[in-house]
């Protein structure tokens, strides 16, 4: 039998919100062991340039971001290893964790800092230029900025992909929305303010056929009717992609209490979930907000809020 492991806090998860809760965790020494996951960094990672994150006056990109993220919280005594959790068991405590369907720890916290993964079209070069970092993107709020008075487009029919078009048409010069159907899925308000903008054109019955650009970035898209069959080029430097985000939740689903798209439910202004001494920080929680500033920020929380539960044990 493979040998237990008891940790006082494990951080499940590397991103804004897990390095955060590791540095706040290991600060009030609490030795936090943190799994990084299967996307070491988390989202940011694939993001090329951060420019809104307070304290990075010229910039900085996800990759740099996470790695100075990582040597502060290492700094302070944040064990991180690599590997992610495939079994959990919160019936009791010390809570259960299973790594790697293996390594087997029992911790006195856990802090869920898995995130939430975008969902792309699945295309080859929308994934293409995906990582070449020139111009796809699923988040208009984070990049929106880099194509100012430019042209670009979005696909999408729900209030996500509304609410960020509406963000383009105030930095863009034109904005073009993809619905692949013949109507919105959005709310009426937010279809109507669409539909008002001038600078936003809506292409119904539309779908992506290929990113096109040059290897490095994106010049055009090839769209077609669904119902025509015309295939047809819209010039764009950007092309954002808004048809939602799936939570890295599931593994917790037998004891954790999620909302019926799959986000952990936690107690408002809170990082507590329905299990005592499991707490949740960032996009695993937050279907609304999805900033990097955000997930760091409720990263603070979840360790307050360890911290405050490992005292009462204590006492």
């Amino acid at each position: 039998m493979a040998e237990i492991e008891k940790v006082k806090c494990l951080i499940i998860g590397s991103g804004p919100a897990g390095y955060t809760a590791a540095i706040y965790a290991s600060r009030a020494n609490m030795h936090p062991v943190l799994y990084q996951g299967e996307q070491p960094g988390g989202q940011l990672t694939t993001t090329n340039e951060v420019e809104n994150f307070p304290g990075y006056p010229n910039g900085i990109t996800g990759t740099a971001m996470m790695m100075e993220l990582q040597q502060q919280a290492e700094r302070f005594g944040t064990e991180i290893r690599n590997g992610w959790v495939t079994k959990v068991d919160f019936s009791q405590t010390p809570h259960k964790v299973w790594i790697n369907e293996e390594k087997e720890i029992h911790a006195q916290t856990v802090i869920i800092a898995t995130g939430a993964s975008a969902k792309y079209l699945g295309l080859p070069s929308e994934q293409h230029y995906l990582k070449t970092g020139g111009g796809v993107s699923a988040c208009a709020v984070c990049d929106g900025f880099f194509y100012r008075k430019q042209k670009v487009a979005i696909v999408g029919a729900g209030d996500s992909a509304c609410e960020e078009a509406l963000y383009l048409a105030n930095i863009c010069e034109k904005v073009t929305i993809l619905v692949r159907r013949d109507e919105f899925r959005a709310s009426r308000i937010m279809k109507e303010r669409v539909l008002k903008a001038e600078n936003i054109e809506v292409l119904y019955n539309t779908e992506t056929e290929e990113v096109l650009g040059d290897g490095q970035v994106v010049t055009a898209l090839k769209v077609r009717n669904n119902k025509t069959n015309e295939v047809s080029e819209i010039p764009v430097t950007g092309f954002f992609v808004a048809i939602g985000h799936t939570p890295n939740t599931a593994v917790f689903k037998d004891f954790i209490s999620l909302d019926e798209t799959g986000y952990i439910k936690n107690v408002p202004g809170t990082s507590l979930t329905n299990v005592k001494g499991v707490f949740v920080a960032g996009d695993a929680a937050d279907s609304r907000y999805r900033q990097a500033i955000t997930a760091a920020g409720s990263g603070c929380m979840a360790a307050l809020d360890a911290e405050r539960y490992l005292m009462t044990l204590e006492d």
